[in-house]
């Protein structure tokens, strides 16, 4: 979904709002902006859909209906059959978007007010409402992106799909499911996270020519790629596994020995100088027989942790940790010490709960959206229509170095700009792969990087595993995604130079 030519940094509607108006002011007029804008969409059109010969605009008020309009002219121009259907009243629209109307009618497009028994000719192309909108979509618009929604044509967006937040990535009651969308002089972070990426269908990015204005603009976040991500340094001849870190993984009550297994074998295979795991009995045989090269010991009470916790450059707290008295004591005794620490699954939840209180040490918290719900006190889907909020108040709420996982995955810590990663597969949702998140951060974190450096190269390393080996399809396991992590971190940042 992510061109790796594209800008690295995603705005707000605002901001992009804000250099367009630069741009003008500048010296290049709106009306050309707007030309500009039209055309790629034409030109995306063309490409993804082919010679169709038919097209059906929908067009609302503002500088969105402007293109439209005007994307009507050039397929009309070119020969296709087409009709455009209006929300508002085209002598209503005003400045640039009138001067498009204008030149729609020039071109001879048929006009005429929407309604439900509209046809649907060839692509459809929603210029409805753009990236102004804030409030839920109200009458006539929400019946307009539902007739768009029914139809099994081919949609183009223009900018962004109508009723979806470009700030936020939620839906505002309605949105269009496009198949294409084609945005402008900045990528919004909307189209990035939350429900973005389920209805954008293929983005295609036209910066319009922005220049150097759009590196200089502000934004909101900045993008995961290899080019952002940090570097671990290439290792000195005469190193040694003492100047590597040492990573403990705490957790794995009975019946859950396979989640603290895989955080080990990340942390391993991440480059971790040791890592040991602090288990339950009953888990230590079978890890040792798995992962030889990890130090596995039986937990009875927290007394036989501390020594372990001596020894750690960071701890990972939390993959199968449970929520009995075992796991609390353990939780406690990590809590309480002064070790760089991980917090994932079960951590959270007791938390949350209020069972744990956060650690004074330097610490790194990983929730998925019902975790960070739990840890803020609300509704997973108050998370989820407000990501970029929801990461705020935990980065406020706790102070630590956040992950808020999910689809378009922020992180960020009080006071740090926001990272998105845009990366990833859906054939990622199974057991697991948080475990191997948390190990491979650790085992970053434990090689000198920050916690904020660490979770960013994690989180890319860990997506980008999950996308190449998400085109296998369905079962993938959080297991395979190590191997695929060890080689692209190899790439990415070589041992031996």
């Amino acid at each position: 979904m992510f061109d790796a030519d594209w800008p690295h940094r995603l705005h707000s509607a605002e901001q992009v709002r804000a250099l367009d108006a630069q741009i003008i002011a500048a010296g290049t007029p709106g009306f050309e902006l707007m030309q500009r804008a039209a055309a790629a969409c034409w030109r995306s059109l063309r490409k993804q859909f082919g010679e169709v010969g038919a097209l059906t605009v929908l067009a609302g008020s503002g500088n969105n209906a402007g293109d439209g309009y005007l994307i009507a002219q050039l397929a009309q121009h070119a020969g296709w059959q087409v009709q455009l259907y209006w929300l508002s009243e085209p002598a209503s629209l005003r400045g640039d978007a009138q001067l498009a109307v204008q030149a729609a009618q020039a071109a001879g497009v048929v006009m005429q007010a929407f309604d439900l028994q509209a046809e649907a000719n060839g692509v459809l192309v929603d210029a409805l409402l753009g990236t102004g909108l804030s409030g839920e979509v109200r009458a006539p618009y929400r019946a307009a992106i539902d007739w768009l929604n029914q139809q099994a044509n081919p949609c183009l967006a223009v900018d962004i799909p109508s009723g979806l937040c470009a700030d936020r990535g939620a839906v505002l009651g309605s949105a269009v499911q496009a198949d294409l969308t084609v945005t402008f002089i900045g990528l919004k972070l909307g189209l990035f996270t939350g429900a973005g990426p389920e209805y954008v269908g293929t983005l295609v990015f036209a910066d319009l020519h922005a220049g150097e204005a759009a590196q200089t603009a502000p934004s909101v976040a900045q993008v995961l790629t290899s080019d952002t991500v940090p570097r671990l340094p290439p290792r000195s001849a005469n190193c040694h596994k003492g100047q590597l870190g040492h990573v403990l993984i705490v957790g794995g009550d009975l019946g859950m020995g396979g989640a603290v297994l895989l955080a080990a074998e990340a942390a391993l295979r991440l480059g971790a100088g040791m890592v040991s795991v602090a288990t339950r009995a009953e888990h230590v045989a079978p890890l040792l027989a798995r992962l030889p090269e990890v130090m596995v010991k039986a937990m009875r009470s927290a007394a036989d942790l501390q020594p372990l916790l001596a020894r750690a450059s960071v701890v990972v707290l939390g993959p199968g940790l449970g929520q009995s008295a075992w796991g609390i004591s353990l939780a406690s005794a990590v809590a309480a010490s002064d070790v760089a620490q991980v917090w994932d699954a079960d951590a959270l939840n007791l938390l949350a709960a209020g069972t744990l209180r956060a650690p004074q040490a330097p610490w790194l918290i990983t929730p998925h959206p019902g975790e960070a719900a739990r840890l803020l006190q609300i509704s997973s889907a108050e998370v989820q229509v407000d990501r970029p909020q929801a990461l705020a108040r935990l980065c406020e709420r706790y102070p630590a170095t956040v992950l808020l996982k999910g689809v378009g995955s922020l992180l960020a810590k009080q006071g740090s700009a926001v990272s998105c990663c845009v990366h990833g597969h859906p054939a990622m949702a199974g057991p697991g792969l948080g475990d191997v998140l948390s190990g491979a951060v650790a085992a970053l974190w434990a090689q000198d990087l920050s916690a904020l450096e660490a979770l960013q190269l994690a989180v890319w390393l860990h997506a980008r595993a999950g996308e190449q080996l998400g085109v296998q399809g369905r079962g993938l396991a959080a297991s395979d995604l190590i191997a695929v992590m060890r080689r692209l971190l190899e790439e990415h940042a070589p041992c031996r130079t």
